[in-house]
């Protein structure tokens, strides 16, 4: 046994591949199964084991994936958005560089212990974060062709998959995901490996979509293949995806940055966005969770409660509230978190926001309506208690100690 964070995880007997799926609110799989376009996954929701559990807020992308992977919330891995307020250096950084990263992962400690290890993750941005500490291979699809055995711990990879390295806005870098891990099972045989995909397909098109039932069918092949070859599969998703906009169709934005600096002065607060990456063409940067640092001498409870009245915000917590409430590092969150309604999302300024991108109306993340995410294995698990409160963070403990 070895012990990560506080948890306790068995060495694998069998090829275990635990799986994110980006943006995957459990309708997608409902809608795409009775479809018809995912016969894989109807039999191991019938045969193997299902929960909705809930991912970490902010829903994000890296907050849940480093929560994945090591078993434990952003308060213990410190990992608590894509992007922060570094207050030491008073800078706006993305949250990408393994130097925020507080605690080891699971795949680093079974790799130390002779697991052999692999992750494929569909946009570098998260490799480094992912594989940190790791031996093993650890590549992006997106950067694929720049692989080599000293860096990633392989090299040719586009050759290995029989795939070209695609655009990083397409689904096929998701199915370039599926289809590495695929061709590394069959070549390699890892003991452990995470895929992580991304929701480029998730912010465009809705549950039932035949787009979205299309790329879920594909994802269903893939898991096949993988569960042919004897693996044991847990699949969860970082966080859902909802329609943020009005009757329009239309953003249904509230900008938190214009409004403060109407009620305080311009650049008195600043407003802080954890969705945003560098990959915003599908999302404009607009997500339902902010963090908000005030001027001392403001009156932080009278701003909390004029936030908390405005149509389409879900809640305002000061700091401490909001670290005790969403398992958040205190000292990397501001004085006040701003979550939205399932509807809405906020922005900084209007000025910053360039919408003109988006080719169809707005779906997005963050805050708690998209906290709902399935977690599935393809073993059953005798004597599970699904009235508890499943986390997608028990992804590895589920499949490595009880699916063996």
């Amino acid at each position: 046994m070895l012990t990560v964070n506080g948890r306790s995880y068995r060495a694998p007997v069998t090829p275990t591949v635990v799986v994110c799926v980006d943006g995957c609110e459990p309708d997608y799989l409902a809608q795409a199964v009775f479809a018809g376009c995912m016969p894989w996954m109807k039999r191991v929701l019938a045969e193997g084991t299902a929960v909705v559990a809930d991912c970490v807020v902010p829903t994000f992308t890296n907050p849940n994936n480093l929560s994945i992977v090591t078993g434990v919330p952003p308060s213990v891995h410190g990992i608590c958005g894509n992007f922060l307020y570094d207050a030491a250096s008073d800078s706006e950084v993305m949250m990408n560089d393994p130097k925020w990263l507080r605690a080891p992962t699971i795949l680093s400690a079974l790799s130390e212990a002779g697991s052999r290890c692999a992750v494929v993750t569909a946009k570098d941005k998260l490799r480094r974060l992912l594989g940190h500490g790791m031996k093993g291979i650890c590549f992006s699809s997106e950067k694929a062709d720049q692989a080599t055995e000293q860096d990633n711990g392989i090299a040719g990879v586009p050759a290995l998959v029989g795939r070209p390295v695609p655009d990083v806005y397409s689904a096929e870098l998701s199915e370039f995901v599926f289809a590495a891990g695929e061709a590394l099972m069959r070549t390699r045989r890892p003991d452990v490996m995470f895929l992580s995909t991304t929701d480029y397909i998730q912010h465009k098109h809705p549950p039932g979509d035949a787009v979205a039932n299309a790329f879920y069918a594909m994802m269903d092949r893939h898991l096949a293949a993988l569960d042919g070859m004897g693996c044991v599969i847990a699949l969860t998703a970082d966080h859902g995806m909802n329609a943020k906009v009005r009757m329009d169709a239309q953003p249904d934005v509230i900008y938190l940055q214009d409004l403060l600096d109407g009620w305080l002065a311009p650049g008195a607060a600043r407003v802080i966005l954890p969705i945003t990456d560098p990959y915003v063409v599908h999302h404009g940067a607009l997500g339902s969770f902010a963090t908000v640092y005030l001027p001392p001498a403001a009156d932080h409870e009278a701003l909390r409660e004029r936030l908390q009245a405005l149509r389409g915000i879900e809640g305002v917590w000061p700091r401490a509230d909001a670290a005790a409430r969403f398992e958040l590092p205190a000292d990397r969150i501001g004085d006040l978190v701003v979550v939205s309604e399932r509807s809405v999302v906020l922005g900084t300024a209007a000025a910053r926001h360039d919408l003109s991108a988006l080719e169809v109306p707005l779906r997005s993340h963050g805050g708690i309506s998209e906290q709902r995410v399935p977690l599935v294995l393809n073993r059953p698990i005798a004597g599970l208690d699904r009235h508890r409160r499943w986390r997608n963070f028990d992804a590895f403990d589920l499949a490595l100690n009880h699916a063996q």
